[in-house]
């Protein structure tokens, strides 16, 4: 794939945990619009670092369904799972900078400690910083005990801002099992990848603030962000593989690219849902706006 140093690119990333869904297919079709919008390049990730999720087969079936809506990617498909040394490469220059610890709490020996909830859920209190602990065989937090807010513009949602020190704490890079955590690997693969724009869920607007801060631990390039807002349930769940929601349906392909099109705020033409999947895609490239994206 050519690219100069001008080219927009952007990027979906689904975990290969079972099928799409309405709410994979309204991220995918957003980041596509984006980049395709402005003749920029769209990659695929599958996104299977944390081994015990994912289920045999599910990658295919993505990039299958995909195919059946009407998306074409550019370059080669990146596969996490393939990507370990890359990611312990990266963790090793933070721990020769001292940004990184070694932790041994269980969920139990921490029932003792005044554990606080933040946004994206509990704070860890930092109690192994200074312990000093076997760097091999434990889980590895990024000590952020110094780096108080992050701040950055999005494209939807405005100026976004979280306090990593007292919000988030102490974040694990790398799990007590090996597995290395989405905040390390998505931020190397964006880069390495030259992401220029970011299109995906508004639940990830905190986790942004993360990455901003290893972006700038690693001395990489920021890219734009547009978190979109979410698909809820019936009950006012977000709509995910771990709420129940259901498959995306190839035979109704037309039918349900329309739909998240209209979720997204673009007007379409009604005899578009004659149209093939790839037609509707292009269509919605080619009149996409992103200031029409509801709130």
């Amino acid at each position: 794939m050519q690219q100069s140093a001008q080219t927009r690119t952007g990027r979906f990333a689904p975990t290969p945990s079972g099928p799409l869904h309405f709410g994979s297919l309204v991220a995918a079709v957003a980041s596509y619009c984006q980049s395709k919008s402005v003749n920029g390049n769209w990659l695929v990730r599958i996104e299977d670092i944390d081994t015990p999720r994912v289920i045999k087969g599910s990658a295919d079936n993505i990039l299958h369904t995909l195919e059946n809506f009407g998306f074409e990617w550019d370059g080669e498909v990146l596969y996490q799972s393939q990507r370990f040394k890359i990611y312990e490469e990266f963790l090793q220059t933070l721990i020769s900078q001292g940004f990184i610890y070694a932790c041994n709490c269980s969920r139990k020996s921490l029932l003792g400690s005044p554990i606080q909830t933040g946004p994206l859920g509990k704070i860890y209190p930092g109690n192994c910083r200074t312990k000093q602990l076997d760097l091999h065989t434990l889980k590895l937090r990024l000590n952020t005990e110094t780096v108080g807010s992050i701040e950055f513009h999005d494209n939807h949602f405005d100026t976004f801002q979280l306090n990593l020190t007292d919000e988030v704490g102490d974040i694990i890079l790398k799990r007590q099992d090996g597995v290395y955590a989405y905040h390390l690997a998505v931020v190397i693969d964006d880069a390495l990848s030259h992401i220029t724009d970011i299109v995906r869920g508004a639940d990830l607007l905190g986790s942004t603030c993360i990455h901003l801060h290893l972006n700038r631990l690693f001395k990489f390039s920021t890219a734009n962000y547009l978190h979109i807002p979410l698909i809820k349930n019936k009950t006012g769940d977000k709509l995910s593989k771990q709420t129940g929601a259901k498959g995306l349906s190839i035979q109704k392909a037309s039918e349900q690219l329309l739909d998240a099109l209209n979720f997204l705020g673009q007007k379409t033409p009604t005899e578009l849902s004659t149209y093939e999947p790839s037609y509707i895609l292009k269509y919605a490239k080619d009149h996409w706006d992103s200031k029409k994206i509801p709130s």
